[in-house]
């Protein structure tokens, strides 16, 4: 079987890419289409569909106005309010971080001594009772939990501001434990924004008013 020589003209004649160019051109809108708007797109419905609290940012509200997130802490200026962690990033969601000071900084040391000193006198105990977690700013500064202990440690503050008996202050704190996540991960929490919320609208059913947060 024999086969016909290439015509050596056809061979040094210009190429036809316009196949290519086209091939190219549908590759980048399919990428741009897909990618770019269909993707996300899926990814937004089947999170609005299956965890839609936590893809709007786990808001908690009252009476349709935000007061915040549970992801999220946040300072709490009147003395009825359980509150959380110290914040490096003075709780602005914007510019999380941490103090970012070694365990041997002075620094560190003498910021920990005064707001152990701080706490003491708020909560009326002695220094050697404050739990860590109320002295020590978390890795991201908006940690929203604090330890069972750093809660209760705060009970009686917040009972006697409140004008409640102390048991249902403690109550209502043992009742916002959270427990380890699936049953291995992490320590028992307190949720402090949850907690807070939850003595607000206990106080509400006795008709008291609580002064500014």
């Amino acid at each position: 079987m024999t086969t016909s020589p290439i015509d050596p003209a056809r061979a040094s004649g210009p190429i036809d890419d316009s196949g290519l160019l086209r091939g190219a051109l549908g590759l980048a809108l399919l990428a741009m289409a897909g990618f770019g708007f269909v993707y996300p797109m899926l990814g937004v419905g089947l999170g609005q569909l299956l965890f839609a609290d936590g893809a709007n940012g786990s808001l908690l509200e009252r009476e349709g106005r935000v007061l915040g997130s549970s992801l999220v802490a946040q300072p709490f200026a009147a003395e009825g309010y359980v509150q959380p962690r110290p914040s490096a990033a003075d709780y602005d969601a914007m510019a999380v971080s941490g103090s970012n000071e070694a365990r041997s900084n002075p620094a560190l040391r003498a910021r920990i001594d005064a707001a152990r000193a701080a706490v003491a006198r708020r909560e009326r105990v002695s220094p050697d009772a404050v739990p860590g977690d109320l002295v020590t700013q978390s890795g991201g500064g908006i940690d929203p939990h604090i330890s069972p202990a750093a809660a209760a440690i705060q009970i009686d503050r917040v009972a006697a501001a409140r004008g409640l008996d102390a048991a249902i202050v403690r109550a209502e704190v043992e009742a916002h434990v959270e427990p380890r996540q699936f049953g291995v991960l992490g320590q028992p929490r307190v949720n402090v924004l949850r907690l807070n919320l939850a003595l607000d609208a206990l106080q509400a059913g006795r008709g008291d008013a609580m002064p500014g947060r």
